[in-house]
């Protein structure tokens, strides 16, 4: 590509309206525009980028198998309510109608399009396994896009399916794209993490997440490094217990006006927050539960929704806390609480003589005990913390930042259930497929990759995903000979195969220089006074130094490179 006639620009200054380190530098180096919130322009360079990420996952995708199609994205809204996720994936779906008032969604996801497209070949358990994929674009109504392209309304993804007829073929077919999975995240050189996961709006038996450690990430990664545990935080498994040696003593209700958050009854009664429980009205639904925790954790919504199997978890609201409890909300308490199961976390399981509120205004009970009140259940319904033991039995848990590049499921019959995905097996009886669904966000793992690679000048990529490989800057646009000798070199390298970008443009230096290690291309040949000697300026994007090059062996060097 030479600039001087083609469709280029870079932004000097940062971006004010994007959040993220990614976002700010690909917009800035023309990479992608954004046309409202969450949804982007791929600019010419951005285009590049996304069909090299694009060809290395097609590529894999195909090792194993897989087949690639097409699904639409304007779906009929009964598909989804067919397999009951409407509701579940409820305002996060755009929906429409078309001139017949037919109602319409544009497809946040496929599982149930690909179940339909399999019944179009499963009758026996002699046409399984196989499996399809395609790249399409998805859409889902966020409440509050943010940080480029990590959380946007509009996306590609690739999504692909795996259909067996038993649990363990499933498996193996799971298996199979889990380790295509390693492969392409490996060959796009993400620092990236593989943690177990809530299977959410999903469902299905098993989720594991592709997680790029960065610090900007929205997912919090719970590590055990001496076992190799990796978990997400929504499902990590708080194993710490408190045991209390002491003797258990007799409740006593005591006055503490005007204290209601843990910090403020823990200074009132000189205590250690440890030494509280906190009982949190939520509502599941259409039921209201109790939670009791240690006062110095948080409650797990999602360990709490698996528990009762909820689709909706929130804390109750004012008057319903009052209702349920008879005092303001800082003085709930599960002694005395009447028609309302009580949740108590299996940490405090061990705890003798702990603070409660006494479900009265300006009052909390000392020295109660679990004999004192009825647990409905006791349950691991906290989030854990750095520092807490790790699940696997070695060493402790630390935590890091990541971003959901990618996911893989099991899901068991789910889908194939719902829409009626069956087969006739080698006793002639129909039973459900067993599905599997994968899934790589391709602007995602773009993001993620420039998080982790840049400097204060602009993107550093690697070496495979750069739009072009190298840069030719021509200092002297007005010498004719040096103008030659640069298109010469040119030529050489795009007949070699080399991705070269010519920057001829009527610039100065310094401008194309920024501009060149604000894209981020890896390689940048200097053509300038060393053409009389028949030598160039050779440097590498992440180094400091440049060196000197005779013109003979330029190719070669970069050659070396591949």
């Amino acid at each position: 590509m030479k600039l001087s006639n083609s469709f280029f620009y870079t932004i000097r200054e940062d971006v004010k309206d994007e959040d993220s380190t990614s976002g700010n530098l690909l917009v800035r180096a023309g990479y992608i525009r954004k046309t409202s919130a969450g949804v982007y322009m791929f600019m010419p360079l951005g285009l590049k980028v996304k069909d090299k990420v694009e060809n290395i996952i097609r590529e894999e995708m195909n090792g194993v198998g897989s087949q690639e199609m097409t699904m639409p994205t304007l779906i009929p809204e009964e598909v989804y309510i067919a397999s009951g996720r409407r509701d579940i994936i409820g305002s996060n779906m755009f929906t429409l109608k078309d001139r017949y008032q037919k109602p319409y969604v544009l497809g946040p996801t496929h599982e149930e399009l690909f179940a339909q497209a399999a019944q179009m070949k499963i009758r026996s358990y002699k046409d399984m396994p196989f499996s399809l994929y395609q790249f399409q674009t998805k859409f889902r109504d966020e409440t509050r896009p943010r940080y480029g392209l990590i959380r946007v309304r509009e996306f590609v993804m690739k999504d692909s399916y795996t259909f067996d007829s038993t649990a363990e073929g499933a498996e193996v077919s799971y298996n199979g794209m889990f380790e295509a999975y390693k492969r392409i995240f490996d060959r796009t050189h993400l620092d990236y993490r593989i943690v177990k996961a809530d299977t959410g709006i999903m469902g299905g038996l098993l989720s594991e997440e592709f997680q790029a450690v960065t610090d900007i990430g929205e997912d919090i990664l719970v590590l055990g490094e001496e076992t190799g545990y990796a978990s997400n935080m929504e499902i990590a498994a708080n194993v710490h217990r408190i045991i209390s040696e002491e003797d258990a003593l007799s409740s006593e209700k005591i006055y503490t006006p005007n204290v209601r958050t843990i910090e403020e009854v823990a200074e009132f009664l000189k205590q250690p927050k440890q030494k509280f429980v906190k009982t949190l009205i939520y509502r599941l639904d259409d039921k209201y539960v109790a939670v009791c925790v240690s006062g110095d954790r948080d409650v797990n919504e999602t360990k709490l929704s698996k528990l009762y199997g909820a689709l909706e978890v929130e804390l109750a609201d004012f008057e319903h806390v009052q209702s349920i409890t008879g005092a303001d909300v800082g003085f709930a308490g599960p002694v005395g609480l009447k028609d309302i199961d009580i949740v108590v976390d299996h940490e405090i399981e061990g705890l003798k003589n702990f603070i409660v509120g006494a479900n009265e205004d300006d009052h909390h009970y000392i020295n109660v005990n679990h004999s004192d009140f009825e647990a409905t259940h006791f349950a691991d319904i906290t989030n854990v913390k750095e520092g807490d033991p790790n699940p696997d039995g070695k060493g402790v848990l630390t935590f890091s930042r990541g971003i959901e590049v990618g996911n893989t499921f099991n899901l068991g019959v789910k889908y194939s259930q719902a829409m009626g995905l069956e087969y006739l097996d080698q006793n002639n009886k129909l039973q459900d497929v067993h599905m599997g669904s994968y899934g790589i966000g391709l602007g995602r793992t773009i993001a993620a990759i420039v998080e982790q690679n840049n400097d204060e000048n602009g993107i550093v990529w690697p070496f495979n995903l750069a739009p072009y490989q190298v840069a030719i800057v021509l200092i002297n646009y007005k010498n004719e000979e040096h103008v030659a000798y640069a298109n010469a070199l040119y030529d050489e390298l795009t007949a070699a195969g080399v991705e070269v970008i010519l920057d001829d443009r009527q610039q100065r230096p310094g401008v194309k220089f920024n501009d060149m290690d604000l894209i981020g291309v890896p390689l940048r040949i200097t053509v300038g006074r060393d053409v009389e000697s028949d030598q160039v300026e050779f440097k590498e994007r992440n180094k400091d130094e440049a060196i000197k090059l005779d013109r003979k062996d330029v190719l070669a060097k970069v050659k070396s490179f591949y």
